[in-house]
C-alpha cells in the first residue's frame, strides 16, 4: 500500500486546496491519496507540462479525469489515444479556426448582453449560477449550431449533470446524461440528412472524417458532440465566479478594466492562470516509470494538477497575486497542453472576454454580497457567487 501523501476530501475550499498543493509542490511534488481509489498528483509546473507533452508514456485510454464517470463510460477524444483520437480532434480542429471564431463574436455578444440584462434589472444575482451558466450555453450552442430552443434546456441539463458529477450521484448523471445524448443523437441525425460545411459545423465535419477510407461510427460521433455539449458548460461558470470574487476584493482592478476595455485580453490570461477551472486531467502510465524517488506503475490513475501548475513559484514569481502582463504568461497550462489541450480554446477565450467586457460595460461596481461556494475536486474555483451590482448611467 502507498502511503497517503494528502487528503482529497480536506479542502474544500479554493483557498485551502492552494495552500495544500504549495505545499506539496515544496515537500512533495509526486504525491499520493488514498482518495477515489487511489490516484497520484503532479504537482509542479515542469513535471505537470513535461507529462501532458508526451502521450506514448502519459496515456489518456484507461483514466482521464479523477473522479471518473460512475458509469465507467469512454469517449473520444478525451478518452483516446492516437491514432484513435486523431480523426475527431482533426474534425473539432477544422470548425475553431480564427475566422469562423471572429464571426461568431457579434451573435455571442447579443446573447450575453440579454442573459445579462435580468441581474441589471434585479441589481444582483448569483454571477457563476445564473449568467455564467445560461450564457456558454448559447456559446455551445452556435458552435454546434443547434436549434435556439435547445439552448435553455443544455442550460439547466447540464448544471443538473454537473451537481449529480459532483455527488457521485449515478442515477441522476445519467439521466441527464442520457437527454444531453439525446441531444447529440438528433444533430447527428440532421446533420446525416442535410450536411453543412464542415469549417462551420462540428457533427457535419466529424461526419465526414474517413480515417483509413472509413467513416466514423455513429455511436462515436454522437459521444464526441455529447462531450462538447458538457466541456463547454462546466468551467465557464466556475471562471467567471472565480474573476467576479477576484474583481470584487480588488476595486481598482476592477475600475481600471472598465476604463480600459483593451487590457481585457492580458487580464484574462493572468485570470486563466490564477483561476484554472480545473484542477486536472488524469493519465495512467503505459509503463513503470519512477519520478521524485516514487514508482508509478501502469493503471494507476495520475493527475496532472494544472491548478498547481499555474501557482508553482519557479515559473511564476509572486504566484498568488494578479500581475498584469507577465512576460512568460503563455506558459499558464490553464486549457492543458500537448496532444489533449483543450480544443476549444479560442472560442474560451472569445465568450469569456465578451462575458466581462458587457459585465463591466453595463456595471458602475459590483462586489460580492453573500457566502461563495467552492467547487470540489475534479473542478476548483467559485460555482456559486452571489453579487450585488450598481448599474452603469446609461442602464439607469
Amino acid at each position: 500500500m502507498t502511503q497517503d501523501d494528502f487528503d482529497p476530501f480536506e479542502a474544500e475550499t479554493a483557498g485551502e486546496s492552494l495552500d495544500m498543493y504549495a505545499r506539496l509542490r515544496r515537500t512533495c511534488p509526486v504525491a499520493h491519496s488514498s482518495g477515489y481509489g487511489g490516484f497520484w498528483a503532479l504537482t509542479r509546473h515542469a513535471d505537470v507540462a513535461a507529462a501532458a507533452s508526451d502521450p506514448v508514456t502519459f496515456i489518456s485510454s484507461v483514466r482521464a479525469v479523477v473522479p471518473s464517470d460512475p458509469r465507467g463510460l469512454r469517449r473520444p477524444p478525451l478518452n483516446y489515444d492516437a491514432p484513435a483520437h486523431t480523426p475527431y480532434r482533426r474534425a473539432l480542429d477544422r470548425t475553431l479556426q480564427r475566422a469562423r471564431i471572429e464571426r461568431l463574436e457579434p451573435r455571442l455578444g447579443a446573447h450575453a448582453a440579454r442573459e445579462l440584462t435580468p441581474l441589471i434589472e434585479r441589481g444582483g444575482g448569483d454571477i457563476a449560477q445564473e449568467f455564467g451558466a445560461q450564457f456558454p450555453a448559447w456559446v455551445t450552442t452556435e458552435w454546434l449550431n443547434l436549434d435556439p430552443e435547445i439552448a435553455p434546456e443544455l442550460a439547466t441539463t447540464a448544471a443538473r449533470w454537473v451537481r449529480a458529477w459532483r455527488s457521485m450521484d449515478g442515477p441522476v448523471v445519467n439521466e441527464a446524461s442520457e437527454r444531453m445524448y439525446g441531444i447529440a443523437r438528433d444533430l447527428v441525425r440532421d446533420r446525416r440528412a442535410e450536411p453543412r460545411p464542415v469549417e462551420e459545423d462540428p457533427a457535419s465535419s466529424l461526419l465526414a472524417e474517413r480515417p483509413d477510407g472509413r467513416p466514423l461510427e455513429d455511436e462515436h460521433i454522437v459521444g464526441a458532440l455529447r462531450q462538447c455539449l458538457v466541456v463547454g458548460m462546466v468551467a465557464p461558470p466556475i471562471l467567471l465566479g472565480s474573476i467576479c470574487r477576484h474583481l470584487s476584493q480588488d476595486q481598482e482592478l476592477q475600475a481600471r478594466l472598465r476604463e480600459r476595455p483593451e487590457l481585457l485580453p492580458a487580464a484574462l490570461e493572468e485570470f486563466l492562470r490564477l483561476f484554472t477551472p480545473y484542477r486536472g486531467f488524469a493519465r495512467t502510465v503505459s509503463q513503470e516509470i519512477e519520478l521524485h524517488g516514487r514508482r508509478i506503475r501502469p493503471g494507476e490513475p495520475v493527475t496532472l494538477v494544472y491548478a498547481s501548475a499555474n501557482r508553482d513559484e519557479e515559473v511564476f514569481p509572486d504566484p498568488d497575486a494578479f500581475v498584469l502582463d507577465r512576460p512568460n504568461i503563455t506558459a499558464h497550462l490553464a486549457f492543458g497542453r500537448g496532444r489533449h489541450a483543450c480544443a476549444g480554446m479560442p472560442l474560451a477565450r472569445l465568450s469569456m472576454r465578451v462575458a466581462l467586457a458587457e459585465l463591466l460595460r453595463r456595471t458602475s461596481r459590483f462586489e460580492v454580497n453573500g457566502p461563495v461556494e467552492n467547487a470540489r475536486m475534479p473542478e476548483i474555483g467559485a460555482v456559486s457567487v452571489p453579487i450585488r451590482l450598481e448599474p452603469a448611467p446609461n442602464e439607469e
